[in-house]
């Protein structure tokens, strides 16, 4: 695996516009049903909007009711890591880029089949590349 981003905050509020720091170096969220990738059903990949690390494919893309874009398999198996959340009195696995440590969203085990997950991802956090 390649070596994670060691960017300096400040390199990291240069790159990012505030929404985008704030969610994904502070570990903020979007309100659900407003990010741009929640009714967003075209054919591609997303990627970390920090590093371009593919994170998932549109093909594991889901309706999940959740209001945020759900996904129940990652790109590959070191897209993502993984870590227990305890903030906001509840307990959660956070889910980040294993590229530059940014925050994504949460994974919670009650996502379809064949892996019954469901990554909850904050649209913000990505960007989308067209599959040509």
């Amino acid at each position: 695996m390649e070596k994670k981003s060691q960017r300096s905050e400040s390199e990291w509020q240069e790159s990012l516009t505030p929404e985008q720091f704030a969610v994904c170096r502070q570990c903020g969220t979007e309100p659900p049903f407003s990010g741009k990738y929640y009714y967003h059903n075209a054919v591609g990949w997303y990627h970390c909007v920090c590093c371009d690390n593919p994170l998932f494919s549109s093909d594991h893309k889901y309706e999940s009711g959740s209001g945020w874009p759900s996904f129940w398999e990652v790109a590959s198996s070191d897209s993502v890591s993984s870590l227990r959340d305890n903030s906001h009195g509840m307990i959660r696995t956070e889910v980040r880029c294993n590229h530059c440590d940014a925050h994504l969203g949460h994974v919670f085990e009650d996502g379809p089949p064949p892996t019954g997950l469901r990554y909850c991802i904050n649209s913000i956090a990505m960007k989308f590349v067209p599959s040509d």
